[in-house]
């Protein structure tokens, strides 16, 4: 729907019986072995980004990797080997096909700079969505969307009441946590074009609530967003960045409520769909609200 919004893609698949995901537990001994240790990244799904868990992957998508390496490491060798053999017997051609480089995830969209990332699923609880920037040193897994993001905009986007208000609306639920995704809620998300000003007001906000964040290092986005327990400045910056992007949308002002989002977000995109439509085609159906009395 908006040419200010790039694409996003899920992140990667490793397709590997967990030979190339290393568990907490198993992390000391990877390090221990210290030509594995070069191939060792956080490995992040929307579980781990909230909730600050420590899961890692043996990640050789890279330039500095060298098939030496395999034959030098115990740890390499013995983990590659059972990923060959897993794939060789898989009862579908595609993974087969994955059996020449068992060293490698399966399917692999890691980004090559920093990057946002936007988890799968998140509670229906919490005020705004979990969002956060990462470098492009720690490995997306399927569970966490990832975008280009070198301004800070889409961060800035997606921590705003009137995102959540489009995910919490036509998006679809696990149960009833929203669930992100490209298709639904992200293609058709109605962001209006916008002025070169506005757009640096409202990244300039969404940075003040990073800098927010680092001022409570050892608590989680679990825990800060946990409603009874925000920090009043936490608040305070959603709320500053909050009313420029409502004013983004077209309204005259902060909006009070979810129902008032609601109402701006289906008459920008009634109108963009408008502007759209050719004389002769049929007119694009807005989303359905069947999230709305939940939302």
């Amino acid at each position: 729907m908006s040419p200010d919004l790039p694409q996003i893609t899920a992140g990667s698949t490793p397709i590997d019986w967990d030979f190339l995901t290393v568990e907490a537990s198993d992390v000391e001994e990877v390090r221990a072995d210290s030509t594995a240790a070069k191939y060792l990244r956080r490995y992040v799904g929307g579980r781990e980004l909230i909730h600050n868990l420590e899961r890692w992957c043996l990640w050789m998508d890279t330039p500095e990797f060298v098939s030496i390496d395999v034959a030098n490491s115990p740890i390499l060798r013995e983990r590659i080997a059972h990923v060959r053999e897993k794939r060789t017997e898989s009862g579908r051609a595609a993974t087969r096909a994955l059996v020449t480089t068992p060293h490698l995830f399966g399917e692999r969209r890691q980004p090559s700079e920093p990057y946002l990332g936007i988890p799968q699923t998140f509670t229906e609880h919490r005020a705004f969505a979990t969002a956060a920037r990462l470098d492009a040193d720690t490995i997306a897994s399927v569970k966490l969307f990832t975008a280009p993001d070198p301004d800070g905009f889409l961060f800035a986007l997606v921590s705003s009441s009137m995102f959540l208000t489009w995910q919490k609306t036509v998006g679809g639920r696990l149960k009833s946590d929203p669930s992100f995704s490209s298709s639904v809620v992200w293609h058709t998300l109605p962001l209006p074009p916008l002025r070169p000003a506005t757009r640096q007001d409202i990244c300039a906000a969404g940075r003040l609530i990073l800098e927010v964040r680092e001022r409570y290092p050892g608590r989680t986005l679990a825990e800060l967003y946990d409603p009874p327990s925000t920090p009043a400045d936490l608040t305070a910056a959603h709320a500053a960045l909050d009313a420029l992007v409502d004013l983004a949308f077209g309204a005259r002002a902060l909006l009070p409520d979810e129902e008032s989002r609601q109402e701006v977000l289906f008459r920008r995109y009634e109108e963009m769909v408008a502007a759209e439509s050719l004389p002769g085609t049929t007119r694009t159906q807005a989303p359905s609200r069947r999230g709305r009395r939940r939302a």
